[in-house]
């Protein structure tokens, strides 16, 4: 995934600046140069105002957008497939869950929270400069725990529905045989890969307040909660709900089926 701090760092400093430079020109240098420009008629505005009125307020629109509203990222794994591939490009809604101020993900406006079976992309716990995705199977209270490749939530194995065998390709054009169930959350339905053969099982454990346990949909490639624990409530970004583009990193095309879906 890209890196969220350090994009949102430059955008946020870039409009800083960009309106700093425009508001200082206009409110103490505007009058004067106008009034020198009249005696001299020289219209000339320095190089340095121009710019700044002019990206200013483009970068002003695409920060509140990116901040508030939907964030494109690009999904750089297979860990999520069979839902989404390699070099799928999605847009992650920022107000689902609440407003957040850009750079430090500070919420001031709350309007909701991850339910189970939603896709979130987060800052990684263990560097926060990363972005990852991956879906909620565990809200707070819930007891989590995967025994045989099956998922269990609060003492009870969430179903899966067999619903055929495939070949999974990685974007390196390694082959391997998969599974395909339709997992069936107390919400939500959603397909996943389970590899044949056994499974290294995670024992029981209670999801904390504020916090979320998380899982790739390709439950055999997907480093997860089952890994490196639970998800803070500060560190998710948004939620994902559209592919906007698809692009197959082996064949190097476009996968025009995808373009325009929505998210499950």
């Amino acid at each position: 995934m890209p890196m969220y701090m350090d994009f949102s760092a430059m955008l946020t400093i870039g409009t800083a600046i960009s309106g700093s430079i425009w508001a200082i020109d206009a409110l103490f240098f505007k009058k004067k140069r106008l009034l020198r420009n009249n005696e001299t008629k020289d219209t000339h505005e320095p190089k340095l105002a121009e710019y700044a009125r002019s990206f200013f307020p483009i970068l002003l629109i695409v920060l509140v957008l990116r901040s508030l509203i939907a964030e494109p990222f690009r999904i750089p794994s297979g860990s999520m497939k069979p839902t989404l591939l390699e070099g799928d490009f999605i847009l992650v809604n920022k107000f689902t869950y609440g407003l957040r101020l850009p750079v430090t993900g500070t919420k001031f406006v709350k309007m909701g929270e991850p339910k189970r079976g939603d896709i979130l992309v987060f800052r990684y716990p263990k560097d926060t400069s990363i972005d990852f995705i991956k879906r909620v199977v565990g809200v707070p209270g819930d007891k989590i725990s995967y025994k045989d490749k099956v998922l269990y939530l609060n003492g009870e194995a969430v179903v899966q529905e067999f619903t055929g065998k495939m070949t999974d390709i990685s974007s390196w054009g390694q082959t391997r045989a998969v599974n395909r169930y339709k997992e069936k959350l107390p919400n939500k339905s959603h397909d996943i890969f389970v590899q044949p053969g056994e499974g290294k099982n995670f024992e029981e454990i209670t999801v904390p307040e504020g916090k979320y346990f998380v899982m790739g949909d390709n439950r055999d490639n997907s480093e997860d909660s089952r890994v490196w624990g639970f998800v803070a409530e500060e560190l998710i970004l948004g939620k994902a709900f559209y592919i906007w583009l698809s692009w197959d990193g082996v064949s190097k095309d476009i996968r025009w089926s995808r373009i325009g879906h929505s998210i499950d």
